[in-house]
């Protein structure tokens, strides 16, 4: 891995006015500020949200992992090579020799089958990834097993395309984890969940050292990595979600990098000489989720008539300047099939005429669960602003992201600022997300975007599995382009931007890599001058 790093550093902008002698942090340690409450658990086969991902890409070994320089293509990494049977049902991995866990055990096909298994038996939010391939608790283990300490081998449902199924595993849930070590803390048949939550079972070029919810994150380095030990020995990670504080902090040396600048403040250090800015086009999108529980959020004319009340232009050139490009569909640019159709725009005489066709002409009133961040607050200060111009009270109900999440997964919000990443490099991951929903009962097994706003999206359920099977590229992009119109015309989701990625790091720092999704921003190559 290390001899891809020459190719991966992004350019930066450097600084010109000095400022004041500052403090620097250790030489060999790596030290962030990140708005990382969004943190709910540890474990590889419960964690979904963007800190933990990232977290899981720094600590853990996942089965293949994408080429960074080009994701459209995979590497191994705790399986050296695979193959796959001629009716596509097969998929046989051969385990990297030599792979050690932080608990001195090494790792086998075992431990690799073992935690795919426990993706489905925990059932926990990212087991849809792993279901859809028709596991489930019944016949996982006879579906996914180890034949002997160097081979894993899995069989499929269907002949699916074989980079879907591949992509997937990149994702956190191909994290391969300690079986022994996480058995040996197994309470009442929870397969170490309780444990590994707040733990650490892995392999990675860092291992977890002290994890406090909502304050900071430490790591430190497995100095006998497969790949070679990492530069720096310690990695530490403070939730600092003010984007001020975050400025202060790096301005003055006590961090390294600052991952959640907002406009103003990476306006005002970009003539600073001791400061660099990297930045990097992100397979994630923002929206809204309207809950289709709602009596107002149900009707076809409201969900239309709040698509004109953002300012898309305004909220993309001032409140997220430079972090995101207005985007409506909900395929990212990048992926096969991704549209950029953008037919909506801050129109109040128009959302007006729709809210009068369905009766609505007094307004509403409706909540909005929003993360108390800088960027966040301000975008639901700017819609709840031009909602109010169409008679609509928008109460804004702010929460650090694990309260604002679990509510969300729950069903229980109007509606949801969200920020979806795409969960492997692949189409399927979002169409099986904003146009898929097999189930929409509450207690169904798989749990959506779709589901979590209740909603329904008929037979877009079917031409989503019809479009995963499709193995001629040119016919698959145009379901997904036919998908993402339906959606973007008729579903409960107001898309509104992709992500640009960007951090500040101060000026001796070398070799951090920000990748293509969330869990591909690697520490492991950084040095320091």
């Amino acid at each position: 891995m290390r001899k891809l790093i020459a190719g991966l550093i992004m350019g930066t902008a450097l600084a010109t006015t000095p400022i004041v002698a500052m403090a620097q942090t250790p030489k060999d340690t790596l030290v962030m500020a990140n708005a990382i409450d969004d943190i709910i658990s540890l474990d590889p086969a419960e964690m979904f949200e963007f800190s933990a991902t990232e977290y899981n890409g720094n600590t853990y070994d996942r089965l293949i992992e994408l080429d960074i320089k080009d994701p459209t293509k995979l590497v191994g990494g705790a399986a050296e090579s695979w193959t796959i049977s001629d009716d596509g049902l097969t998929y046989t991995f051969k385990m990297r020799p030599g792979i050690k866990f932080a608990s001195g055990n090494s790792m086998t096909a075992q431990d690799a089958a073992f935690s795919l298994q426990r993706v489905i038996l925990l059932d926990k939010s990212p087991a849809f990834i792993l279901g859809q391939f028709g596991f489930d608790a019944e016949n996982v283990k006879d579906k996914i097993r180890a034949t002997d300490d160097d081979t894993l081998v899995i069989e499929v449902n269907k002949p699916f395309a074989p980079s879907f199924f591949l992509n997937c595993l990149t994702s956190m849930i191909g994290a391969v984890v300690d079986q022994k070590e996480v058995l040996a803390h197994e309470e009442n048949g929870d397969l170490g969940n309780g444990w590994l939550s707040s733990h650490y079972a892995g392999s990675g070029p860092f291992a977890l050292k002290n994890w406090t919810a909502g304050q900071s994150l430490s790591l430190v380095a497995n100095e006998n990595y497969w790949d070679g030990a990492p530069a720096m020995k310690r990695v530490i990670i403070r939730n600092v979600k003010e984007a001020a504080s975050q400025q202060l902090l790096l301005e003055k040396g006590d961090i390294d990098i600052a991952r959640n600048l907002e406009a103003d403040q990476i306006a005002s250090i970009k003539d600073n000489p001791d400061i660099k800015i990297m930045k990097r086009g992100k397979g994630a999108v923002w929206y809204l989720g309207l809950s289709q529980k709602n009596k107002y959020l149900s009707n076809p004319k409201v969900v239309e008539a709040l698509k004109y009340l953002v300012d898309y232009k305004g909220i993309s050139d001032t409140i997220m300047a430079g972090r995101a490009t207005v985007h409506q569909t909900f395929l990212p640019n990048g992926f096969l099939g991704a549209s950029n159709e953008t037919p909506y725009s801050l129109n109040i005489e128009k959302a007006n005429e729709l809210l009068d066709e369905a009766g609505l002409s007094d307004g509403f009133t409706v909540t909005i669960d929003t993360r108390n961040t800088t960027a966040v607050m301000a975008m639901a200060q700017s819609i709840q602003s031009t909602w109010a111009q169409a008679g609509i009270n928008l109460e804004i109900i702010p929460g650090d992201n694990k309260q604002t999440l679990t509510k969300y997964r729950a069903r229980q919000s109007d509606i949801y600022i969200g920020r979806w990443g795409a969960d492997y490099q692949d189409p399927h991951s979002n169409a099986s997300t904003f146009a898929w929903n097999p189930d929409n009962s509450d207690d169904a097994s798989a749990k959506p975007l779709a589901w979590r706003n209740s909603w329904n999206p008929g037979d877009m359920t079917q031409e989503v599995d019809a479009a995963v099977l499709e193995r001629d590229s040119a016919k698959r992009a145009a379901m997904y382009q036919d998908l993402q119109d339906k959606v973007l015309k008729t579903g409960p989701f107001v898309i509104m931007f992709q992500e640009t990625e960007v951090s500040s790091l101060r000026a001796n720092v070398n070799n951090f890599i920000l990748g293509p999704s969330f869990d591909t921003n690697f520490y492991r190559f950084v040095t320091k001058d």
